[in-house]
């Protein structure tokens, strides 16, 4: 369960930081410090108000995590076959030679491209994560698209309001419907629950969730929209079907602030109930509930997950459920409108972190989520330029994360591949490196934070001291630079300088200012945030019609069938849809005890989760002959896993749910679960469709 707010022992220092995983509730923490070197318990702040006292249970036991046996605490040397987990110990100047010295080789091959630096969001801090990209830049390494996992969701918001930025999130609390569409806070952002629970038990607000298996949330809420995977589009139409219907829109609103409100009431005639039953496998009535509510309490609040976006339809699927509160007007109110991130309200300015100014917009960009089909060589995925020979890795798993995993397995076993992975835990990836380097966590080391799901930025400073030769990224990327001969000033700054210049950059003040107040509120005002003074266009319209090819967001170029779009909000048939061979569709959904794949190794998380399984309707395990606890196979074209039935009556027929992301090496064949997701890219900028996957089940002999 959620861990409230406790107070600590007396006589015990707490220090303060925040969360830096990959989940948007960014919490700010209050951490029990034992000595220089260990942490006793960690707490949600109380004097934070989005943070509001609450943390998950796997970040309050964090100290399981920062003082694990498991700890990679020394430079380590590949010395048996790649995958073979033989390693000697060497020392840190030896290490960083030989990286260097396999990057200079690479380049001297086949030119800087041919070097790849790879990271992601085993840590959010801006310096820790961004300060790769220094390197990159300077060096004129490949570019890096990151795709695995905020494109299409985004794509989908952005495409509606223009940026990515909506309701203040604490409103939640003075809302009287709050609609959780599309993820699962229970498992992933508990903030959201504690302010949507909170507005039920004072105001009497009504919960409504909408997702694709009966998980915790939907547990929870008053109302559940049981749907099936890739189908949310077509929830959306009907409900703005029934609030065109029964007199529920906001004409006012709509002509106002929407592009072409008439054109989408056309185009909705057709969307009913009835047609959206037959695509969802929703009941007619939940969803004629679900409109009624929807369009009886002007005063909703739609938070808006990344879950249903993961998906090959994700960014229309964002923009149509986004488009129920334009026709509704429920951006009029406080405690209304919607949300997904707050990305675009903090404006920093990254150009000593990133090395902005080394730029260079010629270098090609690879997509992260092709990473198996870039190392095997596939010319698209290099987009016409060199092989990739040498990976630097930080921060990420791609062995156990990246899409399409028997490809990227076949990609790291090249023998001609030079792999660095700096990393805090033998993960998949660190072995089938060639250097592994150990790496700092984040109470070990100074980082700046920015909420996604809420609107503070907070400095996260060292706590506590690091256990055996741990060093933190920005170190080793500087010692990198050196060796390599990259030159630029932010190499020879501290993280503590960084962040100084980020917040005097970015008119956020200073570290001290930081410092003294712990955090930032950097929430616009009612209006902005509400877009009462207009959508982030030039007509200040939300757009129903949007420009799929040129909506406002971070991307190289466009992926996917963009031409096929919908030009307004719809059911796109482009799903990876069942078919007699492969009846059910997959979803892989986080699990409670995991975040990604940190937490896989914390002994409370592996207890509570148990072993990798399946859930299964009960209808269709009996068609299968599987009982509850068999072994089961599933399969597709990509590959098989073997793994547990878990017989559940929360999904529709025809849905499979594993909760993920395990190790392969959990699984009895040391396939994982990814083995069966598609790494071709969504529409319109990129993304992985992990949520999108047809498979057959049988149980296994």
């Amino acid at each position: 369960m959620n861990q409230t707010v406790r107070p600590p022992k007396q006589g015990i220092r707490i220090g303060h930081s925040a969360c830096p995983h990959d989940c948007p509730s960014t919490c700010a923490l209050d951490v029990e410090l034992l000595d220089e070197r260990t942490i006793g318990r960690i707490r949600g702040s109380a004097d934070n108000d989005y943070t509001a006292g609450v943390v998950c249970a796997k970040v309050a036991r964090y100290a399981e995590r920062e003082h694990h046996a498991d700890r990679l605490m020394h430079p380590l040397q590949r010395v048996g076959a790649r995958g073979s987990n033989e390693f000697r110990r060497i020392a840190w100047d030896d290490a960083l030679d030989i990286v260097a010295e396999h990057l200079l080789k690479a380049e001297a091959r086949h030119g800087a491209e041919s070097v790849w630096p790879y990271y992601y969001a085993g840590t959010m801090g801006l310096v820790q994560r961004d300060g790769i990209n220094r390197l990159r830049h300077v060096k004129k390494y490949s570019g890096f698209h990151s795709t695995i996992c905020v494109n299409p969701a985004w794509t989908g918001f952005a495409a509606g309001t223009g940026k990515i930025a909506g309701s203040d999130p604490r409103e939640m609390v003075k809302s009287d419907l709050v609609v959780i569409w599309g993820t699962n806070p229970v498992n992933t952002q508990v903030n959201v629950m504690t302010h949507a629970a909170r507005a039920r038990k004072e105001r009497g607000a009504r919960i409504a969730a909408v997702d694709v298996y009966m998980n915790g949330t939907m547990k929870q809420a008053d109302l559940p929209v049981l749907v099936k995977p890739g189908t949310d589009g077509a929830l959306a139409c009907a409900v703005m079907h029934c609030l065109f219907r029964d007199g529920k829109a906001d004409w006012a609103y709509l002509d106002k602030y929407t592009d072409a409100p008439r054109e989408l009431e056309a185009h909705l005639k057709t969307r009913d109930p009835q047609w959206a039953s037959a695509i969802t496998g929703t009941p007619v009535e939940t969803i004629e509930e679900f409109a009624r509510l929807i369009g009886d309490t002007k005063r909703a609040y739609f938070r808006l997950g990344y879950g249903f976006a993961r998906s090959r339809n994700g960014a229309a699927n964002m923009h149509a459920a986004l488009s129920i509160p334009a026709v509704t007007g429920a951006w009029l109110y406080e405690g209304g409108g919607a949300f997904h991130n707050n990305n675009d309200i903090f404006g920093f300015n990254k150009m000593l972190i990133e090395g902005i100014d080394a730029f260079d917009p010629s270098v090609r960009v690879l997509d992260q989520s092709r990473i198996g089909a870039i190392l095997t060589g596939d010319r698209d995925a290099l987009r016409g330029g060199p092989p990739v020979d040498a990976l630097f890795i930080q921060n990420t798993n791609p062995m156990t994360v990246a899409p399409d995993q028997t490809v990227v397995k076949r990609g790291f076993a090249r023998d001609d591949l030079f792999v660095c992975v700096h990393e805090q835990f033998m993960t998949e990836t660190a072995q089938v490196a060639d250097i592994v380097l150990p790496a700092t966590t984040f109470l070990e080391h100074d980082d700046i934070y920015r909420g996604g799901g809420h609107q503070y930025i907070l400095l996260g400073p060292k706590l506590v001291e690091a256990p055996g030769e741990c060093r933190n990224n920005h170190e080793v990327v500087a010692a990198l630079a050196k060796r390599l001969g990259a030159e630029h000033p932010g190499f020879s700054m501290s993280p503590r300088e960084l962040i100084d210049d980020l917040l005097r950059r970015s008119s956020r003040g200073t570290l001290a200012d930081l410092e003294a107040n712990k955090w930032i509120d950097c929430q616009p005002p009612f209006e902005k945030a509400h877009y009462l003074d207009g959508f982030n266009w030039p007509d200040g319209k939300f757009r129903f019609k949007p420009d799929w090819p040129t909506v406002p967001f971070r991307s190289p170029y466009t992926s996917g069938p963009v031409e096929a779009m919908p030009a307004l909000p719809d059911h796109w048939a482009v799903v990876e849809a069942a078919d007699a061979e492969h009846p059910f569709r997959l979803a892989t959904s986080p699990a409670r005890g995991f975040l990604n794949t940190t937490f896989n190794e914390t002994p409370t998380s592996l207890a509570n989760e148990k072993r990798p399984t399946v859930m299964i309707h009960p209808d269709d395990a009996a068609a299968q002959g599987i009982g509850d606890g068999d072994e089961v196979l599933l399969g597709n074209g990509r590959g098989e896993v073997r793994l547990h039935a878990k017989v559940f009556d929360g999904v529709r027929r025809g849905v499979l749910i594993a909760e993920s992301i395990w190790p392969n090496s959990a699984y009895a064949d040391g396939k994982g679960i990814n083995t069966l997701t598609g790494a071709d890219a969504v529409a319109p900028f990129g993304g992985a469709a992990f949520h999108d996957n047809k498979v057959w089940i049988r149980r296994a002999a």
